[in-house]
């Protein structure tokens, strides 16, 4: 995979188009939070000419500022892709098409990033019971908080005075296996 600066992007794309990597195969995002305080956009494109060859590009961008440019202009099947990553993820693509692709046009958030806690994950019962259709669980048996809910003292039961929680240590919290902290 090649890491490319935000401002080379759409060069860099027309670049492999012209080394006869002209077959787009898929654009998406990855969100790095936990490694790296960054979106990731990812880029797959093939050579039909030489078996397929494949060529992986990638740019990170700030999460407050996830701008970059379309490469739909150089591949007209990437403004789907940039579609479903700008409303899911929360990145702008410049000159691209705006208008929603999944979501209606009264969601708010972004859900596919890690710091985006979503409320059915801490509103509903988490699916563990040892076998389906048992929902009592055994005296010795703790209940576990499932992935992607984070600890409730850095999101959810937070004193509204106080400033936002850094996103990284939302992701940090949010991972599965804790003790389920009991309702009072």
């Amino acid at each position: 995979m090649t890491e490319v600066a935000a401002e080379d992007w759409l060069a860099a794309v027309e670049a492999l188009k012209a080394d006869g990597f002209d077959y787009f195969d898929w654009l998406g995002c990855v969100d790095d939070i936990g490694r790296r305080d960054c979106l990731r956009v990812v880029l797959v494109v093939r050579n039909l000419s030489q078996g397929a060859e494949t060529r992986m590009l990638s740019c990170s961008l700030p999460r407050d500022e996830a701008r970059i440019d379309t490469v739909h202009g150089v591949f007209a099947g990437a403004a789907w892709h940039e579609r479903e990553v700008a409303e899911l993820f929360g990145v702008e693509f410049v000159g691209g098409e705006r208008r929603r692709l999944l979501l209606n046009p009264e969601f708010e958030g972004t859900p596919l990033r890690k710091d985006e806690v979503l409320a059915a994950r801490t509103g509903m019962n988490w699916p563990g019971a040892k076998e389906p259709g048992e929902h009592d669980v055994s005296p010795g048996r703790r209940r576990l908080v499932p992935p992607g809910v984070p600890d409730p003292a850095v999101w959810g039961d937070r004193d509204a005075s106080q400033p936002a929680p850094d996103p990284a240590e939302v992701a940090q919290s949010a991972v599965g296996g804790r003790p389920r902290r009991r309702r009072t």
